[in-house]
């Protein structure tokens, strides 16, 4: 079965990207949310990524 990455439905603060993205390398959420939160603040590219990622990564319909 091949994974695919999906914008998570219940593991979600703001559209669920966090989320998804724990899902998919099987890592706790809370671990990726403090990466982006630092991706945010040294690069500030974050916020734009995030954005983007929330009109490419599908959501997840079941």
């Amino acid at each position: 079965m091949k994974k695919k990455l999906y914008r998570s439905r219940t593991d979600k603060k703001i559209a669920g990207i966090c989320g998804g993205i724990a899902e998919y390398f099987d890592v706790d959420s809370t671990l990726v949310r403090l990466a982006w939160v630092l991706f945010c603040l040294l690069g500030g590219s974050g916020v734009l990524a995030y954005i983007i990622a929330f009109f490419i990564v599908p959501r997840r319909r079941y």
